[in-house]
């Protein structure tokens, strides 16, 4: 699954020492449903409405773009299955995925994809 977005911020702050930083606080601000967490669960069966943290693994420039390989912890939901004796308690268990993000120079719209594990 790809999505679209924009990476304005990111951009702007690329060639500066803190691009990583700016980029990483760029995309949780756009919270879970603007990224394909769900479809990265491994563990769980939904994402949780807890923060979530990125870590950048790699960095590329071409011509046209700024393709970026991120690691994304973040916490999955199994609902109702935590006790035996209470049918609803909510236990999270972290999760992580992998996703590359192309940014356009230009634009700033970046396509977002999960990578395979």
């Amino acid at each position: 699954m790809s999505s679209a977005i924009k990476l304005i911020k990111a951009l702007n702050a690329w060639g500066s020492p803190s691009f990583e930083q700016v980029l990483k606080h760029e995309l949780q601000g756009l919270g879970h449903a603007a990224l394909p967490l769900q479809q990265g669960l491994a563990q769980s069966s939904m994402v949780s409405d807890s923060a979530f943290s990125v870590v950048i693994l790699q960095v590329t420039e071409t011509e046209a773009s700024l393709q970026v390989k991120a690691g994304i912890f973040y916490n999955g939901i199994i609902a109702g299955s935590c006790c035996a004796d209470d049918p609803t308690p909510v236990c999270e268990q972290t999760e992580y995925c992998e996703l590359w993000l192309d940014i356009n120079k230009t634009t700033a719209q970046t396509s977002v994809a999960l990578l395979p594990t």
